[in-house]
């Protein structure tokens, strides 16, 4: 059963310029029509159901020629405040990366943010790599290498667990599992190597499993507080798992977002200020950016 919500504290950035000019993954195709209005009112949508749930949300600005900045949770994982930046493996990608980490750097101290580091291999930020308590779950095969897992499992002073992602089309781990609460995910098995796959049923043997049905809207690109799960209003079918669990589904339409393959989680970087005085003590390293 979920567990009761807790507030949280979300990154966005406002699609302001977003378009489809490249294309890096399976589902962006520059020659389709993109509704930069439509896509502005969707995210505008979302940010308005996390403020109704009761979450802060801090606005990054949108820069001129980088579309896919409105994807947020690509530009670091922050955790113990530690904002561990990202390294994007795309060159038209690339110059998000000094935007999110002098963003941190700016207003860190405000955030509860205490040190921001710059990678030395490709890393996606919480596209890629997801956070909970027990520790941190870090997808590659597509996008971030690695050696970026290792990177990070010093930095924050957690345990990091590699999975590796086989389907193109879920190119980074948050399209292909979601943190629920604590202790529960959801995932889609086809997406995952066969040895992850016997990973994360060893971890997690009651987890949710998603359809193919759910899993091809980018239903698992959602963004849960432990009780409320944001999720794209197409996946029907993980929206009734969700609930039969106790968790409270709360569908949204970012239908324009998902031409670039993105969804709700792709659009939400979590701000985890440090909490436990002995993590600042044990764990992690001083380092600036870099």
């Amino acid at each position: 059963m979920a567990t009761a919500a807790t507030r949280r504290h979300y990154l966005m950035c406002r699609p302001t310029y977003f378009t489809v000019s490249y294309a890096i993954n399976p589902w962006m195709h520059p020659d389709a029509a993109v509704d930069t209005d439509l896509a502005v009112a969707q995210w505008e949508n979302l940010r308005q159901i996390y403020l109704d749930l009761g979450h802060e949300v801090s606005l990054i600005d949108p820069v001129p020629g980088l579309p896919d900045m409105v994807f947020a949770a690509n530009g670091a994982v922050v955790v113990d405040g530690l904002a561990f930046g990202a390294r994007f493996r795309h060159l038209e990608r690339m110059p998000e990366s000094t935007r999110y980490l002098e963003w941190f750097k700016v207003h860190g101290v405000e955030v509860g943010v205490r040190d921001a580091y710059l990678p030395l291999a490709v890393a996606e930020g919480e596209g890629d790599l997801l956070t909970t308590p027990a520790r941190i779950l870090a997808g590659t095969g597509f996008r971030t290498d690695p050696a970026a897992h290792r990177e990070l499992e010093e930095y924050v002073g957690r345990e990091v667990v590699s999975l590796e992602l086989v389907d193109p089309r879920f190119y980074h781990l948050d399209t292909a599992l979601a943190v629920l609460d604590d202790e529960t995910i959801v995932y889609y098995p086809a997406a995952f190597s066969a040895r992850s796959r016997q990973v994360l049923g060893e971890l997690y043997p009651d987890a949710l499993l998603a359809e193919d049905a759910d899993a091809v809207v980018l239903g698992l690109n959602a963004v849960s507080d432990g009780r409320h799960v944001v999720l794209p209003v197409q996946a029907t079918g993980l929206a009734r798992q969700l609930a039969e669990r106790g968790f409270e589904p709360v569908t949204v339409d970012l239908s324009e977002l998902r031409k670039s393959g993105g969804g709700p989680k792709c659009c939400t970087l979590e701000i985890r200020p440090e909490l436990r005085p002995e993590v600042r003590s044990g764990a992690g390293r001083s380092s600036d950016a870099r």
